[in-house]
């Protein structure tokens, strides 16, 4: 392993001599040391602003909250291990209980690891409980295009990105997708829903087992979330073909979007729901898939089983933290506050870019803000895939000691370049307006950047 001083001071590991299997192959690595509410502090003694709750929207909380290590303390020196198949636990059932008092239209709960387990089994769910209804003929899922729900071969196949999905067309289900109905292409839902309609008659009703979404989107459409006359439209067909709905509420759960869980402030209730990231704070891998009792009771007046668990599964630890997570947010009531200072953070972000060629849309819903870039040259159109903004920007973010994370879909053809702006829950004013000015700095350097390439007729 070969480490070396960064910019700013920071400790960087060179991807070519690490043992490590990073992500990016051609690049060098900050070493964090540790963390301490918004900042991270770097082996080089570096400090790093944190807008982005640790890159994923995991530590909602922060980093270096006692109250939690203090839990997963006391928990650890209970039982090291036992499996979900056999037993259950004091922590899992408690945990289950107080998730369904936050969200009572939900009857049952299973605890996984991330939120691609989560995801997964809720795609697990749907299928069995058309089976055990007699409809075996149930496997299709129509789901947004531009979306992200987990990384396994079952979940990467609920996105019609093709540039996501490839190479791994051959190990990929055949799903449908519909095109997002952003203010781009579809300010009011009535495309989308067209989509809809053609995606169940192209599959045939009697295969289509759910809709799979996210109310509010993470990453791949940051903040958000399409018009009322969609989600009525789409409650509508449900009623009316008999298939599930199913809410990926692994970024948006457990009050990141200013309540407990963003669909709660939707025209829809879904059939089933998955929340992780905030569920565990970033201190334990925890995410739950939830269901309706309707669903539930399906399957116990079924086949009376539910197979194909993982390892870590209900794990007392885990549920033990969440349990400490749950009670931190409730005691500080993180969920209001996200809903009472989400519109003016947002407020805050829309004024600091106002003006810059690069900035199209900035939406947002409590703490989860997504910034949506344009082409300069007309402030509208999607950017040239090859200009990589996104790239731009989290690498020029990095040099201004501030983490963001920004996504670049732009040859899918259905979103421009992007930026995740999901602070932390516990995050002060103070704070937030830096994170806001660093950001708008970064975004300013990259729309000279561009603009300035652009008008001399170069693209990189």
């Amino acid at each position: 392993m070969t480490g070396s001083a960064g910019a700013n001071g920071q400790a960087v590991i060179d991807t070519a001599s690490t043992s490590v299997f990073h992500k990016f192959l051609d690049r060098t690595y900050p070493s964090i040391d540790r963390g301490e509410g918004v900042w991270l502090y770097t082996t080089g003694g570096g400090r790093i602003l944190d807008a982005c709750s640790g890159g994923a929207m995991t530590a909602g909380l922060g980093h270096g909250v006692v109250e939690i290590a203090d839990a997963a303390e006391a928990a650890m020196g209970d039982i090291a291990y036992y499996y979900a198949h056999h037993f259950t636990n004091l922590p899992q059932e408690r945990l289950a209980a107080r998730l369904v008092d936050i969200a009572p239209e939900m009857a049952k709960v299973r605890f996984l690891s991330g939120g691609s387990e989560a995801n997964e089994t809720a795609l697990r769910l749907a299928r069995q409980y058309h089976v055990d209804r007699g409809e075996g003929t149930r496997w299709r899922v129509i789901s947004p295009a531009q979306a992200y729900h987990g990384g396994t071969m079952a979940t990467v196949s609920l996105t019609g990105r093709p540039t996501f999905r490839a190479p791994f067309g051959p190990y990929l289900s055949e799903h449908l997708h519909i095109p997002p109905s952003t203010p781009r292409f579809d300010p009011t839902g009535a495309a989308a829903l067209d989509a809809l309609d053609e995606a169940i008659e192209q599959a045939g009703p009697e295969t289509v087992a759910a809709f799979f979404c996210e109310p509010v989107s993470g990453a791949s459409l940051p903040g958000y979330s399409p018009p009322d006359r969609f989600w009525e439209g789409l409650a509508e067909r449900r009623d009316r073909y008999g298939f599930l709905v199913c809410f990926d509420e692994v970024v948006t759960g457990m009050g990141r979007t200013g309540g407990w869980f963003a669909y709660q402030g939707l025209p829809i209730t879904p059939d089933i729901v998955t929340i992780g990231k905030m569920l565990g704070g970033g201190y334990m891998p925890l995410a739950a898939t939830m269901c309706r009792q309707p669903v539930y009771d399906v399957l116990a007046s079924g086949s009376k089983e539910f197979d194909l668990g993982h390892t870590w599964d209900g794990a007392p630890l885990s549920c033990a933290v969440g349990l400490a997570v749950l009670d931190y947010l409730e005691r500080h009531d993180l969920a209001g506050l996200a809903a009472e200072r989400g519109p003016a953070l947002l407020d805050r972000l829309r004024a600091a870019l106002e003006g810059y060629a690069i900035v199209g849309e900035v939406r947002g819903r409590g703490f989860l803000l997504g910034v949506e870039y344009v082409d300069p040259r007309d402030g509208v159109s999607i950017p040239p895939d090859r200009l990589e903004i996104a790239e731009r920007i989290d690498a020029c973010a990095l040099e201004n000691d501030l983490l963001v994370m920004s996504t670049h879909p732009n040859a899918d053809g259905f979103a421009g370049d992007q930026t995740v702006f999901a602070p932390a829950l516990t995050s002060t004013d103070e704070e937030l307006d830096e994170m806001i000015e660093r950001l708008a700095r970064v975004v300013g350097e990259v729309d000279r950047t561009v603009t300035d390439r652009l008008a001399n007729g170069g693209t990189t």
